[in-house]
């Protein structure tokens, strides 16, 4: 989320919570494309983290991206946290290690999203040369130990989640400050279409797992895994994360969900410039106005948001689908992140062809096939077939899909040439962290310095 949601409307009840996502339904020719990556700032000159503060630290390099695109603020306190801007709906945002983000604004083809992107990389580029800072694309930061990073002065990280992740999961630290994500976000035409979208997404989200697995370092070793982002997710935070397995039962729908986000724990609650400590504690609680930690206070509609915003399962609903599970990789591997679900979710046909491939996986070969794509990639199984083969199958189906929408650019290329990155990955049976490794354990001898270098914007 690039920043939280101020909507003072009261809510009335869990009715009003269900018509809020309800409200994202659209019709097709309305559907958009929203793309997000994160990247961690390093110096060029010695390969270390960048703080906050400081002549060449993050908050100049906002300062400088606000200057050159001219964005409004997004301040807490006296600090710029982001940049919002007004006209197109994209933002920049910090995560909490300093984790430089783009939520690209939504956009009509793949075409304008990659544009964007490439804009983008280029307006960063031209403020943070001057400081000596480039940025990393991969899924875990593969030198920096978790005291070596920054802390971004945001309060609902450094006083409400950091302590509550302590108490929750393991890795829960490690998440907020040592990785970084793609997703894009996507949407839906009625409650049917969300639920069927939702359902071959969550199936197929270890296949993207691997298909973008780009993490094996940790603390300049290597650490056992392909997407060590993938696996820290995997003890973060079991109330509000994972497969969700209630997609798949019968019936389900807004309400269903609506009802699995009453129970995830809520992070805090805002008013005004205050982020009230309600870790912990029930958003049914705060619906009846008996929340602990605010008595008599009750919901408004912006709780509902912020709260939906922090929910991490490996498929998120709000008023469209979020895509959770891959790892940041290079320029060409965030937009076929994006092309991989368009073409698998924005055609009919595509979309019936992944389902009929998924269906048959119970809850438990889900849930195993999630649990074991970290650390085997391509070589997972369910059903007997590797990972490999079925992510050469849907990437078979996003390509017909996206031939299919005939969107054309200048050039009069469809979408499906973004495909082309992940075709290749596929075609020579390696992930990208497994290619990475081998050169670590060949021409690299070990050095972590090539690696900033080859993942480098």
């Amino acid at each position: 989320m690039a920043r939280d949601t101020v909507d003072l409307t009261p809510i009335e009840g869990r009715d009003a919570l269900v018509g809020w996502i309800e409200k994202g339904c659209k019709p097709a020719s309305s559907f958009r494309i929203g793309t997000e990556h994160e990247k961690f700032p390093f110096y060029a000159a010695d390969l270390s983290p960048v703080p906050y503060d400081g002549e060449r630290g993050i908050r100049k390099l906002l300062e400088g991206m606000q200057g050159l695109l001219g964005w409004e603020p997004i301040m807490e306190g006296e600090n710029p946290i982001g940049l919002y801007d007004v006209t197109g709906g994209g933002a920049i945002s910090l995560e909490p290690g300093g984790q430089f983000e783009l939520s690209g604004a939504p956009l009509e083809t793949l075409h304008h999203t990659c544009v964007e992107l490439g804009a983008h990389l280029a307006q960063v580029k031209q403020i943070a040369d001057p400081l000596g800072i480039r940025f990393l694309g991969l899924g875990m930061s593969p030198l920096w130990s978790y005291a070596e990073t920054p802390i971004m002065p945001k309060a609902r990280y450094t006083d409400i989640m950091r302590p509550y992740m302590a108490k929750v999961g393991t890795r829960g630290h490690d998440m907020m400050y040592r990785t970084s994500t793609v997703q894009v976000n996507l949407d839906f035409a009625s409650e049917a279409d969300m639920v069927k979208k939702m359902r071959v997404s969550l199936a197929l989200q270890p296949v993207a797992t691997a298909l973008f697995a780009n993490s094996p370092f940790t603390e300049g070793k290597l650490n056992g895994f392909l997407s060590a982002r993938s696996e820290i997710w995997r003890d973060t935070d079991n109330h509000r994360a994972g497969m969700l397995p209630f997609a798949f039962e019968d019936g389900f729908g807004f309400e269903r969900y609506v009802d699995y986000a009453l129970d995830v724990p809520m992070y805090f609650v805002k008013r005004g410039d205050t982020y009230h400590n309600v870790a912990g504690q029930s958003f049914r609680a705060l619906l009846e106005g008996k929340l602990p930690g605010l008595p008599g206070e009750r919901a408004m509609q912006s709780d509902w948001v912020n709260h939906l915003g922090t929910i991490f399962p490996e498929v998120r609903l709000k008023r469209y689908l979020e895509m959770r599970g891959a790892d940041v990789g290079p320029r060409p591997m965030i937009c076929a992140k994006s092309a991989f679900w368009v073409g698998l979710l924005y055609d009919a046909g595509a979309l019936d062809a992944a389902w009929d491939l998924v269906k048959g996986w119970n809850a438990g070969e889900r849930q195993q096939l999630r649990d074991d794509v970290p650390r085997l990639g391509f070589n997972a199984e369910i059903r007997g077939r590797k990972v490999l083969e079925l992510a050469r199958e849907t990437l078979a189906l996003s390509r017909a899909g996206l031939e299919r929408r005939n969107r054309l650019d200048s050039a009069g290329r469809t979408e499906s040439h973004f495909l082309e990155p992940l075709e290749a990955l596929v075609a020579g049976g390696k992930t990208q962290a497994e290619a990475l490794i081998d050169l670590f354990k060949g021409p690299w001898q070990g050095s972590m310095k090539p690696v900033f270098e080859t993942a480098a914007y």
